[in-house]
């Protein structure tokens, strides 16, 4: 699907200059090790910049709006400059939402209403675009105020009244909970990051805690499950490790697609790794 809203302009010298929608921002990419195309100049029009030097701060060439929205992948998404560097949306993750949707749609041509699980779902894009395929979806994220967010997002995309659970909690808390009551879900999408809090201040990270995760994700797996989606941006698990994890969770049956997340834009921006990802699907 044509994607308007986001361009990856360039990237180079540890940093990514990048466009979202009206709005240009200069982030960090520790992987972009190589030399920028562009000019010094056209990187120095940027909006925004963001920083680690001195702890995380924007400086602010132009003033930016609020809230803007941006439209990628056919979904709207309400974009804000956050304390962390972010805007709200993760376009490297493009690719999963198409992944997720096909393993939907199929089931669904064939009159099987699918029943899905986005943990660490953020802003909701694998929310929106499993609904929109027309899913019932859980969407799980520790931070309320995240939630809110991806409800927003729902509402200006026409899916406020979809058939969405709106969860803030611990995911491997959450997940013993749903295999107690003994609900399950016919596929799996996880983001995890590489260290974070739950609720309660619960500590995660992710070395020490992906395998029990994933055998918790196990036990909420229908049957029939249609997929699981893995996607992570640590430093030193890639594709082949992920690949590695899911085959553990799913055994020997089954099919793993695995590959890098990359952030793209016009011929001249050369395509940034971005994270990498394993999906594994029953056919």
């Amino acid at each position: 699907m044509q994607d308007s809203g986001y361009e990856l302009m360039d990237s180079g010298n540890g940093r990514k200059l990048e466009r979202f929608g009206k709005v240009v921002v200069d982030r960090p990419a520790a992987q972009a090790v190589w030399s920028p195309r562009r000019r010094p100049d056209e990187w120095q029009q940027a909006d925004a910049l963001f920083t680690r030097e001195r702890g995380n701060r924007w400086e602010f060439r132009n003033p930016l709006p609020r809230l803007w929205e941006v439209r990628i992948d056919g979904l709207t998404f309400g974009l804000r400059a956050t304390d962390f560097g972010h805007v709200g949306v993760f376009p490297e993750h493009r690719s999963a939402w198409q992944w997720v949707t096909e393993r939907v749609s199929e089931p669904r041509r064939e009159g099987r209403q699918m029943s899905a699980l986005n943990l660490f779902a953020y802003s909701g894009g694998a929310t929106l675009a499993l609904a929109r395929a027309g899913a019932t979806v859980c969407h799980l994220d520790a931070a309320r105020k995240m939630n809110d967010w991806a409800r927003a997002n729902a509402e200006s995309n026409g899916l406020a009244d979809a058939p969405v659970r709106w969860i803030a909690d611990d995911a491997v808390k959450f997940l013993k909970r749903e295999a107690r009551r003994g609900r399950v879900y016919d596929g799996i999408i996880l983001d995890p990051p590489s260290f974070g809090r739950g609720t309660k201040q619960e500590l995660f990270k992710i070395e020490d805690t992906i395998v029990d995760l994933l055998a918790a994700c196990s036990e909420v797996l229908s049957r029939q499950p249609a997929f699981v989606f893995l996607s992570c941006h640590t430093p030193g698990f890639t594709p082949l490790v992920l690949h590695h994890l899911l085959r553990g969770m799913m055994g020997s049956g089954g099919q793993i697609d695995t590959g890098e997340m990359t952030l793209t834009g016009g011929p001249e921006a050369l395509p940034l790794p971005s994270g990498a990802f394993a999906g594994w699907r029953s056919a």
